[in-house]
Order: C-alpha cells, then structure tokens, then sequence
C-alpha cells in the first residue's frame, strides 16, 4: 500500500496545527493565571516534576518508534497478518513499561527535595502529593488501551489522534482554570491531568477499532524481526536519553543550583520556545510516516531530492520563527509576567540561536528515524548527553543561566547536527556529497541574519507602547523576512526550482 503523502501530510498539518494551537494558547492562559493566582513556585514545581518524569520516561526506549518503522514496511506490502503481530506485542510491551515507571517512579520520592534548592516547608503543598499525580498521570499515558495511537501514527493519520486531543483538552484546561480561579487548589487543578489522559486513549482507542477494525492484538512477531527490532531499541534508548538530557535536565540543573524562581523565569522563556517548536513538528509529525513509506518504495537518490525540498521549506520556516522570536521574544515578555520576570536581552538573543540550531537538524533526524539509523547513532548520542550533562554542570557554576544554554548550543550542534549529518549520510544517502547539505545551510543561515537585522531595524522604528508596539512588530516579522526569503531564493538558481515545487504544493 502506497501512502498519499501530499494528502496526508497537508491533512495532518491543518488538524495537527489547531491541536497545538489549543494545546499552547490554553497551557499560555492557565500558566499565566496560576502566576497571578498561586505564584512562581507552583509554576516551578509543575517544571520540576515534568522534568523528572520525562527522565523516567526513558523506560519506554523509543518502543512506539521502533513499532512504527517496523510497520512501514508490513503496511507498504498490506501483510496484515505481521502488523497485528506487531501490535500485540506493543501491548503487552507498554504495560510491562508502565509497571517499571511507576516502580522507579516511587523509588525515588526519599529524594525529591534534593531537586529542590528552596526550602519545601515554604512552598505551601506537599510535594510529594503533587509528584504522586504526575506520576499516576505519565503511568495513564500507557495504561488504558494507549498503545492503540501508533496504527494512526504508522498509517500516518495522526489528524485523528489531534482531534481527539483538541476535543478532550478543551475541556480539560476550561475546567482546570476554574478550579484555579474559583478555589485557588492546586491539587484539584492537577487530579485532571489524569483524567483528560485516559479519556484520549480511550477514544483513539474506539475510533482506531472502527476506521482499521482488521488491527487487532494476535499473532507472533518473527524472530528475525524481533532481533533487529532489539538492536534498534539499543540505539533508541540511547536516542532518547541525549534528547531527556537536552530538554528536561536543564531544567533540574537550574532548580538545584540557582532555585525555583529561576526555575520558573526559564521555564515561562522556554515554553514561548517550545511552543514555537511544537508547532513547527507538526510538520515533522505529519511527514515521518510517508517518509517511512517512500524510503521502502523509492530509491535513495529520489529521497535525497525530496529531501533537499523538504530541508529548504523547513528552514524557511525555522528561520522565519527564529527572526519573529529575536524581535518579539522580549518585548512580549515584558508584556506577559512583567519586567521582574525578565531575562537580559542576551539571554534571550541566546535561545533564538539555540532555537534555530535546534531546527537545523530536525530534517536530517526525521529522515535518519525513517530509516531507522537509532543503533548507528548511538555513540553520537551518549556522546552528546554526557558532554551536556557534564557541561551543565560545569558552565552553570561559572556562568548561571548563560552556562546552561551554552552547553546546550554547543553539544547541540558540533554532536547533534554536525555528527548526526555524518551518520545519515554514511549509512543511508552513500555515495552522496555533504558538502552541498553543508553549503546549503550555511546560506540559509546567512539569509536569515540578513533578514533578522533589516527586520530589527524596521521593528525599531515601530516601537510603541504596549500591545500596539508588539502588534506594529509583528507586521514587520510577517511581512519582511518572508519578502526577502521569497526575493533571494527565487533569484538563487539553487533555490529557485525549490521555491516553484513549494509553491505548486500549496496551490493542490
């Protein structure tokens, strides 16, 4: 069976992009509440405790990764029998997963106020109440028919599963500023974190059964199989902990060292970030499983020149949110929590590039998933957690906040991007020069500043006050940058035929 990738991708994109809208723009409304309401710390706590538990979340290995690209290749030969193999054992697999994550989950309360630099008796709950619940709530995520959600994932509907999520999640965070607003109980606004979970399984649940009722849990995985899927969960595991390292450590370092407030000025920062990113990896998300599909039906140079188009309209994109992030990031900001919550501009003009780094490699790595390159990228990855972690520690003491974006930026690139390019290009598009890949963004890059210091300037000259000022810069963000992307890339010879196949993309 060959996936409509065009279709699919476009379908994803539009329902996966109001799903994040809820998902970002409700979090944004109650973070911002809970701050009023509450206070810094319990915004503090609610990072902590995420962190943490994406940690533990490195039991589960990648499993449903490893499940999908096994399935790309069953559902392009529509072999049925193997898919619902392969899905019986993602079964049984998620509630082993589950059982180990709340066993490690309650080994390690004795030690939940070393996370924590400021004195706990202050804080006005119990944190070992609030862990509990964000404990209950990630062991949910598996139980209750959870593992369901990757037939949608490998037969690249992921549209289904947002609407599920929009859907459920309005609901949730309407009521959770209720309980804010109306009983200022902390514990109340988080016993619904569980709820919602379980009601989105339950529901991909019953819609997957009716749109693919042929899936269902019998069979046995072949041995064959089963051993490169073993090999790959090695390489997953590995994958996985370097990302853990990259996002979620930060945050634990910057409580245990520099506190809680500190904890939540970063972490309003980072969720405008991730917020950004999120949105962007719909993209990604919605693509991954035609990719998958392509990779066993086309050859590797016709997916180099797929991928040479997809990398340049996503860092079309990443590098219009990069300049929309350094002109607006600290003015919106300002508006938001406040001058006493704010970063130096630095700080801030830091994790733009950290952003746009970031985004430099998500193509290659979407392609490296699809072809499933876990286990040749797993030296890269130990590599890279244990340089990050080792830097974090060591950068955070000398510099603060700026060690711990620096580590970040600097493991980020030299390991993630530039090692991981190597590994993609030695072990999938052989024979195939990374001088051009290299080139290409160096010149994407360059663009960008180009268009970041003229729209600088414009949004200078538009300096209101207030919401009018942020809205008279945000004009700017829209219009130039695009204007001069589409300028110099359509005069580019390189880039020109990439901007006529963007454009005929959109027109369908």
């Amino acid at each position: 069976m060959k996936i409509d990738f065009i279709k699919n991708t476009k379908r994803n994109v539009l329902w996966g992009f109001i799903n994040k809208a809820v998902m970002i723009l409700f979090p944004f409304l109650i973070r911002t509440i809970t701050l009023e309401v509450l206070g810094d710390k319990y915004l503090g706590l609610n990072g902590l405790f995420t962190s943490v538990l994406q940690v533990l979340n490195l039991t589960e290995l990648g499993l449903s990764s490893a499940i999908v690209y096994s399935m790309y290749e069953p559902i392009a030969k529509n072999n049925e029998e193997q898919i619902c193999a392969l899905l019986r054992l993602f079964r049984k697999a998620y509630y082993v997963i589950a059982g180990l994550i709340l066993a490690a989950g309650l080994l390690i309360i004795p030690w939940l106020p070393l996370f924590i630099e400021d004195d706990v008796s202050t804080i006005g709950v119990n944190i070992y109440a609030v862990y509990l619940i964000y404990l209950f709530n990630t062991v949910a995520s598996y139980c209750f028919f959870g593992y369901r959600t990757v037939i949608l994932t490998a037969f690249q509907r992921t549209d289904v599963s947002s609407n599920v999520s929009t859907v459920i999640q309005i609901a949730a965070y309407t009521a959770q500023i209720l309980l804010i607003i109306g009983t200022k109980n902390y514990y109340a606004y988080l016993i619904v974190l569980p709820i919602s979970t379980i009601l989105v399984n339950v529901l991909n649940y019953i819609i997957s059964k009716k749109m693919f009722p042929q899936y269902v849990c019998v069979g046995r995985v072949d041995s064959k199989i089963l051993g490169g899927m073993k090999k790959q969960l090695v390489g997953l595991m590995v994958n996985k902990l370097c990302q853990t390292s990259r996002n979620s450590l930060d945050q634990i370092c910057i409580s245990a060292f520099l506190g809680l407030t500190m904890t939540t000025i970063y972490g309003n920062y980072y969720y405008i970030l991730t917020a950004v990113v999120t949105f962007i990896g719909i993209l990604t998300t919605s693509m991954l499983s035609g990719i998958g599909n392509n990779i066993v039906l086309k050859s590797v140079e016709e997916n180099y020149r797929d991928f040479k188009k997809i990398n340049f309209v996503y860092m079309w994109i990443g590098g219009w949110c990069t300049i929309c992030m350094a002109v607006l990031y600290q003015p919106f900001m300002e508006l938001w929590v406040g001058s006493e919550y704010l970063f130096p501009d630095s700080v801030a003009f830091l994790l733009c590039i950290y952003f746009y780094v970031l985004k430099m490699g998500d193509i290659r790595g979407m392609y490296s998933d699809a072809a499933g390159l876990w286990w040749e990228n797993k030296y890269r990855a130990v590599f890279e957690a244990a340089a990050n972690l080792v830097l974090n520690i060591l950068l955070v003491r000398l510099w603060g906040i700026y060690g711990i974006i620096l580590a970040t930026l600097l493991t980020l690139f030299l390991i993630n991007f530039v090692g991981g390019s190597q590994i993609l290009f030695r072990h999938y598009f052989v024979g195939i020069s990374m001088k051009g890949f290299y080139l290409s963004h160096g010149f994407y890059a360059a663009v960008t500043f180009l268009a970041w210091r003229v729209t600088s300037l414009a949004a200078g000259w538009a300096a209101f006050p207030g919401w009018y000022g942020l809205f008279a810069r945000l004009f700017c963000c829209i219009l130039l940058p695009n204007g001069l992307y589409y300028c110099v890339y359509r005069l580019y010879p390189g880039t020109r035929d990439y901007v006529k196949s963007m454009l005929s993309v959109l027109r369908r």
